[in-house]
């Protein structure tokens, strides 16, 4: 503990008053057991819980509790509870939060509720438990003014950090901090107020961290340093499953500031630490970075493939053809009779989609700071699940819950590869081994080529409709890598990270008949933004433009008529809304000008995608010239239910649909001879700006429902769109993902 930290500790124990701190759980006065940030803590207060500090200057610091991947979070969450607080925002600072655990008889007890960042459920799993965090440390400060004035405190208003009597009389929040810490909150807690006295939310914010950002001032975990630590790099073997062949160190341990090489043996890399196992790899520990690179370049080495040393993703596409002809491994849904109303159908399409292996490419390339000893471990990662994480720090050091400190600096992206911690298992087994605090840092082509990849798949697809165009029989056949391989899951359940039994059109179709076929591939497979739904909805929504083409039928009324009349059931564990699908694929038509004639050239595309329990269409309006494809428009309409940010939400639309339209238009990873072939950018290039629409027109419906996130929703009905409207422009269809290479063959 250092000085400071003492310092904070005493005045933790002795009790000086000044500030009201309030959090979750309320009942938790164990101030100095509990991982915060200094600040939070403030110089002077007494009860200490979590979340929200009010200091008596009226500065109110509130902590944000889950990792920030640029989804907007570190805003998002504090503004619900300052909403709640009523709140001044120009007084408000946020906090960082770290892993809020304790131990509970050697179990992790979670002391701030979720913390991690993927599946875009912070804001609906934050809605309920921060508001009432909000509306609890409100309740305390109208009491305690009530008690200064000899007032009723329902006759108490509050209003941007003020609490205000019914003749005008005001005090501020830091005047009452210390008198409202004194106090008890009901135990049947506090209502949060009602949606119309809301003043934050729903009303645009900049990101808390922009200007640090724009200043170099953000500090990101690759920016961290501890003064006498080592710098580690890895040198991993190149195979998915391999072994080190051949090592000779003597010229890296002749470089200058090398301090130590240490082997990430197969021994270790066979015991699954997390949820994928460590490539095996030399690591080179050194004063700094500039050292610690040079030395492995000098490291002469050789590995060897244990298994599918001759692997290619041009023969896994082989396979998939190969076993689409055959039965399927999973027989994943079966309504009706599908064979006999394919059979009896008016017409009949079918046709196939390819989807490639893509990486992460994160801006920020994976890194961990760890520092071990007997008795405490301190991380500093840049994680999306510090939960595992922290699972992962006790397998390996075999140390409690709460000793066990992990900070989340804001992240430079994610997209789902921080839900793999290989990179902060890597760490720890190096601050184990070398006895002093270590940073361990990728570079680029680390990331590139061990990346845990999103799945590749091959679609099929056959559908059978009567003389009206109704579809009356529905099959989807999927051949693809499972995320799930080598993850300790049954084979009986790989399937269920590439297909939902229940995501539409299931339940809209008579006879509908989903099936999986297993793709054995020696590659490390995980989540990639909309895990299957980014993939599933490219074939889905491509194809159902098919249908409406092969039928002669508007490709938005096609659609409507599937969704049919408004009504809800469960798909995917939350209640589908048919209504409100339909009302972003037709507030989409409505802006890009659906049925409206276009320029010669031009083509209009539609697509739609109900994911993580929020909807949205896209829209867009394209021309290809000189083998490139031009966006005239683009256009997003989403329903996330309440609106935490709007200005959040149309950066996350944005920022997903131009990573979609980057990934579909150009991004492939692939493999020769067991090894991934892209190192960098250079092979593996991310869409230009001028490549990409000048500008994505996000419009979000109104709407009173409890919120969802908006982080993956803009991708999976941002291919298929771009795919229909490349058709609708060229008659030319595009079934394989990349495209660029088709659109340069069009001329």
């Amino acid at each position: 503990m250092s000085e400071l930290d003492r310092r904070r500790f005493l005045k933790v124990m002795l009790g000086a008053g000044g500030a009201l701190i309030v959090g979750l759980p309320l009942r938790a006065l164990h101030a100095a057991t509990l991982p915060l940030p200094l600040a939070l803590l403030g110089d002077n207060w007494t009860r200490l819980s979590a979340f929200v500090s009010i200091e008596p200057n009226g500065r109110t610091l509130i902590g944000a509790r889950a990792p920030d991947t640029g989804q907007g979070v570190r805003t998002s969450l504090p503004r619900i509870i300052a909403d709640e607080l009523d709140a001044d925002w120009a007084r408000v600072e946020v906090l960082a939060m770290p892993l809020g655990v304790e131990d509970d008889n050697g179990k992790p007890r979670w002391l701030y509720g979720p913390q991690h960042a993927g599946g875009s459920r912070n804001i609906a799993e934050a809605w309920q438990d921060l508001r009432s965090i909000g509306a609890a440390a409100r309740w305390l400060l109208r009491q305690a003014a009530a008690q200064r004035w000899n007032l009723p405190a329902e006759r108490l208003g509050t209003h941007a950090g003020w609490v205000i009597a019914p003749d005008g009389r005001r005090l501020d929040y830091g005047e009452l901090a210390a008198a409202a810490a004194q106090l008890q909150l009901p135990d049947a807690g506090v209502a949060p107020k009602p949606a119309s006295d809301y003043r934050l939310i729903g009303q645009p914010a900049g990101d808390v961290d922009a200007r640090a950002m724009l200043s170099g001032r953000q500090a990101f975990a690759f920016d961290q340093t501890w003064g006498d630590g080592y710098v580690a790099v890895i040198a991993r073997c190149p195979y998915a499953e391999g072994e080190l062949a051949h090592l000779d160190d003597g010229a890296a341990r002749a470089v200058e500031g090398v301090e130590k090489i240490i082997l990430i043996s197969v021994r270790e890399a066979s015991g699954l630490i997390g949820d994928v196992p460590l490539a095996p790899g030399v690591a080179v520990l050194a004063r700094d970075t500039w050292a610690a690179l040079k030395g492995r370049t000098q490291l002469a080495l050789r590995w060897r493939a244990r298994h599918g040393g001759d692997a290619s993703s041009a023969a896994l596409a082989q396979q998939a053809e190969v076993l689409l002809k055959g039965t399927p491994t999973t027989p994943v849904r079966n309504d009706g009779d599908f064979a006999k109303a394919f059979k009896a159908a008016a017409h009949h399409i079918e046709a196939e989609y390819h989807v490639p292996f893509v990486a992460h490419a994160t801006m920020e390339p994976m890194s961990c700071m760890a520092l071990i000893t007997s008795d405490r471990a301190h991380l500093i990662a840049p994680t999306q699940s510090p939960r595992r994480a922290l699972s992962i720090v006790q397998k390996l050091t075999g140390l409690d819950a709460g000793s066990i400190l992990i900070e989340m600096p804001r992240i430079g992206g994610g997209y789902g590869r921080r839900l793999d911690d290989d990179y902060i298992a890597e760490a720890v087994l190096l601050a184990q081994a070398a006895g002093k605090p270590i940073k361990l840092l990728w570079m680029r082509e680390d990331d590139m080529t061990h990346d845990v990849y999103r799945p590749f798949g091959v679609h099929r697809l056959a559908a059978g409709t009567d003389r009206k165009g109704r579809v009356e029989a529905w099959q989807h056949h999927l051949a693809s890598t499972s995320r799930l391989w080598h993850r300790g899951v049954p084979a009986s359940q790989l399937w269920t990270s590439e297909m939902q039994s229940d995501a539409l059109p299931a339940g809209l179709v008579p006879n509908f008949q989903l099936g999986w076929y297993a793709l054995d591939f020696p590659l490390w497979r995980g989540a990639w933004r909309a895990p299957s739904h980014d993939s599933n909805t490219f074939a889905i929504e491509s194809f159902l433009d098919e249908i409406a083409h092969a039928t002669h039928q508007d490709p938005l009324k096609l659609r409507l008529a599937l969704l049919g009349a408004t009504r809800q059931w469960q798909v995917q564990g939350v209640t589908f809304d048919s209504g409100r699908l339909a009302a972003v694929l037709q507030r989409a038509a409505q802006a890009i000008g659906w049925g409206a004639r276009v320029p010669a050239g031009h083509g209009r595309g539609l697509a739609c995608a109900f994911s993580a329990g929020g909807y949205c269409a896209h829209a867009m309006e394209v021309s290809v010239q000189g083998g490139k494809v031009h966006f005239h428009r683009a256009v997003a309409v989403v329903d996330v239910g309440r609106v935490v940010n709007p200005l959040g939400v149309d950066a996350q639309i944005m920022g997903g649909t131009l990573d979609a339209l980057s990934t579909a238009l150009k991004l492939e990873i692939t493999v020769k001879d067991g090894q991934v072939q892209q190192q960098n950018f250079p092979e593996y290039p991310i869409a230009r700006m001028r490549e990409l629409p000048r500008a994505v027109e996000v419009i979000a419906i109104a709407s009173g429902a409890t919120p969802v996130g908006a982080e993956d929703l803009g991708v999976p009905s941002a291919a298929p769109a771009l795919a229909n409207a490349i058709f609708a422009a060229t008659g030319k269809r595009l079934r394989r993902m990349p495209f660029a290479a088709q659109l340069a063959r069009m001329g």
